[in-house]
């Protein structure tokens, strides 16, 4: 199972702490999304990850920006908005997952060829509405024909198991990977 970190401005820090941070990323988790909405040194500071995390067993995914990801040989994760970029990072080869929050979003998505959703909120999260619950999450593994990432409320080992047991691909989290 896919152990998939995202990123916000309290878990990775671009000063001292840095290192600290990656290290712990790279000790939890396979996959990390560099997610830092609004930044003005994003594409800055997606290099410098992309070149830290050279030797690294991480995977990194950049947030929607599907043209620094080709230039930089990395994954991209689609935001709702950042979707329309899906056929260009296809086109450039990209690993691609997008968020999705519905069987129906992502089954659309599926049809455009994307290799992964998230999909969210699985558990109670705060600000993310009502949570879809297990139940749901079995119905979409059993109807879409990609990978699913679980995603929202996931912040403890109990959640982790019963994504395990339900057969999930991975899951994703911002909390579970916080200092």
């Amino acid at each position: 199972m896919i152990a998939y970190a995202i990123t916000s401005s309290q878990t990775l820090h671009f000063d001292d702490r840095f290192r600290a941070d990656l290290e712990r990323f790279a000790s939890r988790a396979d996959w990390l999304l560099y997610r830092d909405k609004g930044n003005p040194d994003y594409r800055k500071n997606a290099r410098l990850l992309a070149e830290s995390l050279s030797g690294m067993p991480l995977r990194l995914f950049l947030h929607d920006d599907w043209r620094l990801a080709a230039e930089l040989g990395l994954a991209v994760h689609f935001s709702t908005r950042g979707i329309a970029g899906l056929e260009g990072a296809k086109d450039a080869g990209l690993y691609t997952v997008a968020s999705t929050h519905s069987i129906q979003e992502a089954l659309g998505l599926a049809d455009r060829d994307i290799d992964a959703v998230t999909l969210s909120p699985i558990f109670a999260t705060p600000g993310k509405g009502t949570p879809l619950g297990l139940e749901y999450l079995l119905r979409a593994l059993e109807e879409l024909p990609v990978p699913v990432i679980a995603l929202g409320g996931i912040v403890d080992e109990e959640k982790i198991e019963a994504l395990r047991r339900a057969g999930i691909f991975g899951f994703a989290s911002i909390r579970y990977f916080a200092p």
